[in-house]
């Protein structure tokens, strides 16, 4: 069942981020979302991907070119710092290229955006990674879109390896801890599949009015909601 409101309408879309662990369920959810007619993804090396609906740019997101007009776009673009070797590089991806698809999404007529951001966002915290996300988030508004969906999970659950993601030893930790503690975590530190967050974007984004932030536990009990 598609999960846009108005079914018949004809979104264009925009994704960047795609072969991460929540923009792989992003570019599957849109694709089969019957109120989307087109998904341009951005991506730095060609996509394996075919679909009548999907549109691949290969880009370099510290020039990118005009963007094809859009409905909404989403921000999925991630690494870490142990990947992306300094603090710097990382910054370079979480922040600089988010923001610079952001703008060129709303100089192309995007009035809607996703933004994966993360639990602990804030842009006076003292932790670097913390720190990026919030600055990214204070710096979106500004650009003018009509709605901002920020969804901010905490672990995330996938299978990094069938992407070719390197394998995150806090992960395991942490999943082995949600598992033993279960109920006894508060709902918004649960561990919480990239499934769920990429659904609750889907799900509201398309008709977003405002800034809304979406924590782990409501995308949680949407997605259970959504199942039942």
């Amino acid at each position: 069942m598609s999960l846009d409101p108005h079914p018949t309408s004809t979104r264009t879309v925009i994704l960047a981020g795609a072969t991460g662990l929540v923009g792989r369920e992003l570019l599957q959810g849109l694709l089969a979302d019957a109120g989307v007619a087109a998904v341009h993804v951005l991506v730095r090396r060609p996509l394996a991907d075919k679909h009548p609906k999907l549109v691949v740019h290969v880009v370099d997101f510290a020039a990118l070119p005009p963007l094809p007009a859009a409905d909404e776009v989403y921000l999925a673009l991630g690494t870490t710092i142990r990947v992306a070797g300094s603090q710097a590089a990382f910054r370079a991806v979480d922040f600089d290229a988010n923001l610079a698809v952001a703008r060129a999404a709303r100089s192309s007529g995007a009035l809607r955006a996703g933004l994966v951001s993360a639990m602990g966002a804030d842009a006076k915290s003292r932790v670097f990674y913390n720190r990026v996300k919030g600055e990214l988030e204070a710096a979106l508004p500004s650009l003018g879109f009509e709605g901002l969906v920020i969804a901010r999970p905490s672990l995330l659950v996938g299978e990094r390896a069938s992407l070719g993601q390197p394998h995150r030893p806090g992960e395991t930790v942490g999943l082995w801890l949600d598992r033993c503690l279960g109920l006894l975590i508060p709902k918004d530190y649960r561990a919480i599949a990239a499934a769920d967050v990429a659904a609750a974007l889907r799900r509201a984004v398309p008709t977003s009015a405002i800034v809304q932030v979406l924590r782990s536990g409501a995308m949680q009990k949407a997605s259970a909601q959504g199942q039942a």
